[in-house]
């Protein structure tokens, strides 16, 4: 803890001592002129909001000089005023007050130390007796006051911080306080989406590619070692229409893992793709004015295709409505469909598709009621996050 912060904290809070007077002051003025009607006095409720625009100026103004912390909101208003005002007041009385006697204390003791002007002051305690002087007990004492000045100035440039985040917005240390705890949660969370995949892809491979190439093997293993040219010829038939449904499961575990039409011919013809293989009738509205980037993309397919999934699969959905949409700033998809609904948004597949988005700074809804029908959004920036 440096000195230079303690005193910039001391000013910052005696600052705010004086400005909470003078808000406390305007605010028993100002506060019966907005009760009374706009058609009385029309200029009257104007000059007030002026007032109070100024009032926050000096307050963010103070804040990011002498507290090191610059707000982000646009919030603020009668409500901090009044809750900063008064607790300014009290606090900066109580700082003030420490300081002043701790310096008045220190400065007495000291000087009657230099000049020898020092009383002999007797300090008789149970079971202890103790002679000392009045230079020593006001050093002693200043030097205690000021030790509890400097907590409460601590305190009050603590408590000044937090009124300000709760009313007119987090400041830049907070913002990147949050930004780090949020990008440690979502790199966590990527490590499990990411074992949740392999286990997925480990399965798909074990119960589906694994076993018909064993199917295989053993199909053609009986042929060459049949005698009959008959039973031959019918066992080659079956390992022919086994190795095709073999390549058939190949390419539905690699569309599965990631779609080279996505990467080939982007988004559109990858979600045409989704709706083929649905089983159900899907509706794509494509309103994307120009391809989004490769993460934004990808993020934008996941979401699309795990949620037909599971509307087919899961909600027994008939029909399913797939809408991307675009602003200045984001692109979004959002999927309905009429099926069951009670989707939870805490399970595997879909907790995974939240931690993709939020990876990207982007937003992750589920709404589905028991009963249906279910709509999952996502939007994400145009522009991925460089970290």
């Amino acid at each position: 803890m440096s000195a230079n912060r303690v005193i910039r904290a001391l000013v910052g809070v005696l600052a705010g001592m004086a400005l909470g007077v003078v808000e406390l002051a305007f605010l028993l003025l100002a506060w019966p002129v907005t009760l009374l009607p706009a058609t009385l006095f029309p200029t009257a409720r104007p000059a007030v909001d002026r007032g109070v625009a100024r009032l926050l100026t000096l307050e963010r103004a103070r804040l990011a000089t002498w507290l090191e912390h610059s707000p982000t909101g646009e919030g603020g208003g009668y409500g901090y005023l009044a809750v900063r005002a008064a607790v300014g007041v009290v606090g900066g009385y109580c700082c003030a007050t420490l300081v002043f006697l701790g310096g008045l204390l220190l400065v007495g003791g000291v000087w009657e130390l230099i000049g020898g002007h020092a009383h002999v002051v007797p300090v008789n305690l149970p079971g202890v007796k103790v002679v000392t002087n009045s230079a020593a007990v006001g050093v002693s004492g200043a030097v205690a006051l000021l030790a509890l000045a400097v907590l409460a100035v601590l305190a009050m440039g603590t408590a000044e911080r937090r009124l300000a985040d709760h009313f007119l917005g987090p400041g830049r240390h907070e913002l990147m306080r949050r930004r780090i705890a949020e990008l440690t949660a979502t790199r966590s969370g990527i490590v499990r989406a990411v074992d949740d995949e392999r286990r997925r892809i480990e399965r798909d491979l074990h119960d589906g590619v694994q076993q018909r190439g064993v199917a295989l093997a053993m199909l053609l293993g009986r042929a060459k070692h049949s005698p009959d040219q008959a039973r031959t010829a019918e066992l080659v038939a079956q390992a022919y229409t086994e190795s095709r449904q073999l390549l058939d499961e190949l390419r539905s575990v690699a569309w599965r893992i990631y779609p080279t039409a996505l990467d080939e011919l982007g988004l559109r013809a990858a979600l045409a793709g989704v709706a083929e293989r649905a089983g159900v009738p899907v509706t794509v509205h494509y309103g994307l004015t120009e391809r989004p980037v490769s993460e934004v993309e990808t993020a934008l397919y996941f979401v699309a295709r795990e949620a037909i999934t599971n509307a087919v699969k899961h909600a027994g959905a008939r029909d399913i409505l797939v809408v991307l949409t675009e602003d200045e700033r984001t692109v979004g998809v959002a999927i309905s469909d009429d099926g069951a609904g009670g989707a939870d948004p805490s399970g595997g597949g879909l907790s995974g598709l939240a931690r993709r988005v939020l990876a990207l700074d982007g937003e992750f809804t589920v709404e589905s009621a028991e009963g249906g029908p279910t709509k999952i959004a996502a939007r994400l920036p145009k522009a991925a996050p460089c970290g």
